[in-house]
């Protein structure tokens, strides 16, 4: 197959899911429909390096991966999380219950390894799938590999509905307060405003230690080399503490990403500034459905079973404990299970459902003030710590404990 056909037929599907998606308002996430059309691709006529052939082999999404994490990294503000201090224990608790009853229940069905893979996806999103698939293929085991790949697939049918459902019932009792004249906006309520511009605003001024540099002279190729310098310098600290302690160079990817866009080294979202944020998206995409060559018929029918008990005892533990401790908070229990639910999907699935409920209950622009500054940027953070931090931190402990096959 030429490359530009590979890549073509490859665009062709991750398109399709995009239609699928907005025509359903998110109701059937893209990544599942692509996950089929690849699915059927792969047991027809694709060839099984396709992703490589149409010019995303491994080594090329390992470099997406590195620029990915450390933009990831650029989003956050110790400032501004600290403000959020509520959202970001509700949606710890919610990460706590996760771990806590998938092991319970994985303890009763499944092996070791089955748990170990299974967590950081449910927490988090493509960076942890992609890390713990690779992590299981390098131990010999394909079935595992393909299963991180699927619950990253399949946990945003649990988590979209629900999220849905629980922000409408929320949204309906705040504006019956407000309209009962009991509703009060708080400084921290206030300050959601200004979290949500820092995380969605296009506006990426010159970085601190640069502001004395003409912005002619800002070019992609700087943004790049500044990205890149930071994953390079957490690459070589990963290799260095290796003797110590082992810490994936993703992991610390993200804490420098932190540490350089608040000391002024890069810019929040340097890709998307350098225009480089959506092909990275989209060669990671790819590598990640490239995982599924490897699964077959046979090998999904096997894998059905924990994908549902494990993303079903991700939702009950993400439940029981983050509305116990949003409870302890004076926070409702709809809002801080709908905080918790962020950890199935993430950015920007969190910013369109929470939107998407946001019209469908009010038109008018007091009430939608009211209901955005209650509700979006609580659901911003709660997936930024889940999947951003919490997720890349889990995957990166949790590939040390997977055991390869015994050998004889």
């Amino acid at each position: 197959m030429p490359q530009m056909l590979a890549l073509v037929l490859l665009l062709i599907i991750l398109y399709l899911g995009d239609i699928v998606s907005t025509r359903t308002k998110a109701w059937i996430p893209s990544v599942f429909v692509c996950a089929v059309l690849f699915l059927v691709g792969y047991w027809t006529f694709f060839p099984s390096d396709i992703v490589a052939r149409a010019g995303i082999p491994s080594v090329v999404a390992v470099m997406f991966m590195y620029l990915l994490i450390v933009n990831m990294g650029t989003l956050l503000s110790v400032k501004e999380l600290l403000r959020q201090w509520k959202t970001i224990l509700i949606s710890l608790a919610g990460i706590v219950g996760i771990i806590t009853v998938a092991f319970f229940v994985g303890y009763l069905f499944f092996d070791f390894n089955t748990i170990i893979v299974a967590i950081p996806p449910l927490v988090g999103g493509i960076v942890s799938a992609i890390i713990m698939a690779n992590g299981a293929s390098e131990a010999g085991l394909p079935d595992l590999a393909v299963f991180a790949i699927i619950i990253y697939v399949m946990q945003g049918f649990v988590g979209y509905p629900l999220t849905s459902i629980m922000l409408k019932r929320e949204g309906r009792r705040v504006l019956k307060e407000y309209h009962e004249g009991r509703w009060n906006v708080d400084t921290v309520q206030k300050s959601q405003l200004d979290i949500q511009h820092a995380v969605l605003s296009d506006e990426t001024p010159m970085p601190r230690l640069f502001e004395k540099i003409p912005a002619q002279y800002n070019s992609s190729y700087f943004i790049f080399l500044r990205i890149a310098i930071v994953g390079l310098l957490a690459y070589f600290v990963s290799e260095i503490s290796k003797p110590i302690v082992t810490i994936n160079s993703f992991v610390l990817c993200l804490l420098f990403g932190v540490i350089a866009s608040s000391f002024g080294f890069l810019e929040r979202h340097p890709l998307k500034k350098a225009g480089g944020f959506g092909l990275t998206v989209m060669g990671l995409m790819l590598f990640v459905f490239d995982t599924l060559s490897r699964a077959t018929p046979e090998m999904l029918v096997r894998l059905i079973m924990p994908l549902v008990v494990f993303i079903l005892a991700a939702v009950v533990g993400m439940c029981i404990f983050s509305i116990i401790v949003g409870r302890l908070l004076k926070v409702s229990k709809e809002m801080a299970f709908s905080i918790a639910l962020t950890a199935l999907y993430g950015f920007p699935a969190d910013y369109i459902i929470t939107n998407e409920v946001i019209n469908s209950l009010t038109n008018n622009p007091k009430e939608r003030e009211v209901l955005i500054s209650h509700m979006l940027a609580s659901m911003l953070i709660g997936g930024f710590i889940s999947v951003t931090i919490v997720s890349v931190f889990l995957a990166g402990i949790m590939i040390n404990m997977i055991v390869g096959p015994l050998t004889h």
